[in-house]
């Protein structure tokens, strides 16, 4: 039986030996989201908690997957298991309230500098902004790294896709998201160039930290740096157009 037959007949009797046999078939689904995250999340949380909750999601997706709208399950799938792994470390809580306000008061830097200058800042705008040195910018940015994918992964998801919370399938819902879609790509475009690389390798290539810094020839710390000032810098000019 193909995998095709096996969504006819689950989607038709919702018969639970049908959905076994298609959370098998992805299950490694779960495995390539949750092992992307752990990136961010390793010394803080289990990867087995990581799989657990990503198992939720691809049930979740299963469950409500339409397969007469011609959508590629994978991207979809994908979509629902990250959902599930952040709206579970959210519930946990546990990220500090001194790096939610780190976060916070670089978020709102970024967000005063470029609506000042007009364009991407650099680390030594803010580091100016901030009288501290270079260095100490390139900290903050490491610190703040795993706040900032937990608040930006409902924007920003792998492939082409976008999460939005109020989403629908009205015509007008559909039509924001692709109007939503193109500011994402329109300001994607205007990062400076290894920030655009870094988040194109992750998000749409869905390449890991390591591989990213073997083919940048650059520390997977950079990496992270560059992965951080790119979604700071992503959120404010959102946030600038009041979408975020």
């Amino acid at each position: 039986m193909t995998i095709e037959e096996v969504w006819d007949r689950y989607k038709s009797t919702n018969n639970i030996e049908y959905k076994q046999k298609l959370i098998e078939e992805y299950v490694y689904l779960v495995k390539v989201v949750a092992g992307r995250l752990y990136n961010y999340y390793s010394g803080n949380i289990e990867f087995d908690d990581l799989l657990s909750y990503g198992v939720f999601g691809l049930i979740d997706a299963i469950e409500k997957f339409d397969i007469n709208r011609g959508l590629k399950f994978e991207t979809y799938a994908q979509i629902r298991i990250r959902g599930a792994i952040i709206d579970n470390l959210r519930k946990l809580d546990w990220i500090p309230r001194s790096l939610r306000k780190k976060a916070r008061e670089l978020e709102t830097v970024v967000r005063e500098l470029e609506n000042k200058l007009g364009r991407t800042v650099t680390h030594k705008d803010i580091a100016k902004k901030l009288k501290i040195d270079e260095k100490e910018v390139e900290k903050l940015f490491r610190e703040v790294s795993i706040y900032n994918i937990v608040s930006l992964e409902d924007v920003i998801a792998s492939g082409n896709e976008i999460i939005f919370k109020n989403s629908d399938d009205t015509p007008e819902g559909q039509f924001e998201k692709k109007e939503i879609k193109s500011i994402v790509s329109e300001i994607i475009d205007d990062l400076p160039e290894k920030e655009k690389l870094v988040i194109s390798l992750y998000y749409y290539n869905e390449l890991t930290y390591k591989e990213i810094s073997e083919i940048l020839g650059v520390s997977e710390s950079r990496i992270s740096q560059l992965h951080s000032k790119a979604l700071i810098s992503i959120k404010s000019k959102l946030k600038h157009r009041g979408i975020f």
